[in-house]
């Protein structure tokens, strides 16, 4: 094929126009921090800054080439069977972003975990989903300061959890041991009342979602408003304290509710004794 070629030449200025355009968007997205203060607004707008590119460069695709695109076609034909072949991984990640799009898996903010890695969804690119990882190293759902970006393909080989969907919520269970011996009865009342200081506001809230949420899917009624229950073990009574929280909200509402379990506890010192395992470890001296 010559340079002189028209379909050469055609591709020169389609590069060209691609160029300049992608590097106006850049300039253009570099100024959206002083246009735009709010941080979901900026990345929304750049994101409809990618857009116009796309479309900028589709339609010089089509004026450039005319009636002949076609023809451009069946000159890449053989190039593009090859290139299908060497990047399935790609166009795997390409169809996985369409179905994440379209399919509404998760959208930016949303608190996912994808491929083994939890975190919040901070890009949604055409190949990539960029994370804001939790956990790991780090106890509770708290950032631990790594980005991960995993390819949008991952959708279709493993199972994506959504912690924040369509229902932003979810169940959480604390388990409070306590001696043989102290007030059951009581114990149940302190923790019930607990409970209803520190989340029974969240249960209120949640019914709204909820029912939204049922609408959308064959869904039997939950319990929202929180739960005490108890089990005899050989060691102690266990109670189990089972309630709804914002999956935000996980770790600073369960340090809420065991602080308010332990002052109640203390008040009542004598009727009520947290229970807990002890170790002995002594020194063997084995015979000489």
């Amino acid at each position: 094929m010559k340079l002189t070629d028209p379909i050469v030449i055609q591709v020169a200025w389609l590069a060209g126009i691609a160029i300049v355009a992608i590097i106006i968007a850049r300039v253009v997205s570099s100024s959206v921090p002083r246009m735009v203060s709010d941080n979901e607004s900026q990345y929304r707008l750049r994101k409809l800054i990618d857009a116009v590119v796309f479309v900028v460069i589709l339609i010089a695709a089509i004026v450039i080439f005319g009636w002949n695109i076609a023809g451009l076609g069946v000159t890449f034909g053989v190039i593009g069977a090859g290139i299908a072949f060497a990047l399935q991984e790609v166009i795997l990640a390409i169809a996985g972003w369409l179905t994440i799009t379209l399919g509404k898996f998760y959208r930016p903010g949303d608190r996912v975990k994808v491929a083994g890695i939890t975190g919040d969804v901070i890009d949604i690119g055409v190949l990539r989903t960029t994370l804001m990882e939790t956990g790991d190293w780090v106890d509770g759902d708290l950032y631990n300061g790594r980005i991960v970006r995993v390819s949008n393909g991952m959708v279709f080989k493993q199972p994506v959890f959504n912690y924040s969907g369509e229902f932003p919520h979810l169940w959480d269970e604390i388990k409070v041991p306590i001696r043989f011996g102290s007030d059951y009865t009581l114990a149940s009342r302190l923790l019930m009342e607990a409970c209803t200081e520190t989340v029974a506001d969240l249960s209120e809230e949640n019914k709204a979602d909820w029912e939204k949420l049922r609408r959308s899917y064959r869904l039997e009624d939950a319990e929202l408003k929180p739960i005490v229950s108890l089990v005899v073990t050989d060691n102690w009574i266990e109670f189990t304290v089972r309630y709804v929280v914002d999956y935000k909200r996980r770790r600073l509402t369960k340090d809420e509710l065991f602080r308010s379990i332990l002052k109640k506890i203390d008040a009542h010192k004598g009727q009520i004794e947290l229970g807990s395992a002890t170790i002995e470890i002594t020194n063997f001296n084995p015979p000489s």
